[in-house]
């Protein structure tokens, strides 16, 4: 998707930093040909710089707030000061991807979808408020449209800064991963975690079977949905393969109550050569990184 410009009317520390460490300033500037990559969450933000002659991802920092931001408004704010004091966002661009990680969307299937009709197909999954502006990605592979409510401030401000760029919801950016990185025909279960929520993609016969978000406060609320789900998909736990990405990690809470219900859990690593300079696990960041 395009921008659009559009206007609406509507404490900051950051507390995790990573970055690839061999990489200097200098060392961009002999890059003339770069890609600017960012996904936004209320959570915080990470970015990653590609090198396009090459397609390798040359830098990769991550934001994380200590309190989730009640609003697109609150968050443009530790936006801009991030973006006023990170020397690594002020070069010049060959082209800008934004990526928007938020609950505020749904999945059409391309037979029933009619661009008028996005407010009410959204309308049933989430309630949507007058000002809201809607996007849609196109998920080729699946035949359908992902439709959501992007953060149309953060949007404006990139404009204003960068001038035009391209935009995806969160899940679609996931979800064409998978499906172009899968070899398995069994059902399989692809887990994505955040700080509060997380995302749950089934796959079988390299087609898109499920795909849902979910907010959660708790471990047991993380598996009350995700046993949920599996029951109401006739999914059995003691055969059903689980690979994880995002912010779990095999020592976290998370994984060890599910471990506890299903049998055959994972890690999904991305064969990414930038984790090779990164001090985090190769399934973390997999939306940007994920190969």
């Amino acid at each position: 998707m395009k921008l659009q410009l559009v206007v609406t009317g509507h404490r900051f520390m950051i507390k995790k930093i990573v970055v690839k460490k061999n990489n200097t300033i200098r060392f961009l500037e002999n890059i003339k040909d770069l890609d600017l990559s960012i996904q936004f969450s209320l959570n915080g933000f990470s970015f990653c710089i590609t090198d396009n002659s090459t397609k390798e991802n040359v830098y990769f920092s991550e934001f994380s707030f200590e309190e989730k931001q009640s609003s697109p408004e609150e968050l443009l704010k530790k936006v801009e000061e991030i973006f006023n004091s990170e020397i690594h966002l002020q070069k010049d661009f060959s082209s800008i991807n934004a990526i928007y990680q938020n609950h505020l969307f749904t999945i059409v299937p391309n037979k029933y979808f009619k661009e008028e009709n996005c407010k009410d197909y959204l309308n049933f999954n989430i309630k949507t408020l007058a000002t809201d502006f809607i996007a849609y990605d196109d998920i080729e592979a699946i035949e359908a449209k992902n439709i959501y409510v992007p953060y149309v401030n953060i949007n404006n401000y990139l404009y204003q800064n960068f001038g035009e760029f391209e935009y995806k919801h969160h899940l679609t950016v996931y979800i064409q991963k998978l499906l172009k990185n899968t070899t398995s025909e069994e059902k399989t279960a692809y887990i994505n975690v955040a700080k509060d929520h997380f995302d749950l993609v089934v796959i079988e016969h390299k087609k898109l079977i499920f795909s849902n978000s979910f907010s959660f406060l708790s471990k047991e609320d993380f598996m009350y949905y995700l046993l949920f789900s599996f029951e109401q998909l006739k999914i059995d736990t003691e055969k059903i393969k689980v690979y994880f990405t995002g912010a779990i990690l095999l020592e976290s809470d998370l994984y060890k109550i599910a471990y506890k219900y299903i049998r055959d859990c994972n890690f999904l690593e991305s064969n990414n050569p930038i984790f090779k300079e990164l001090n985090t696990p190769k399934h973390t960041n997999y939306i940007l990184l994920g190969t």
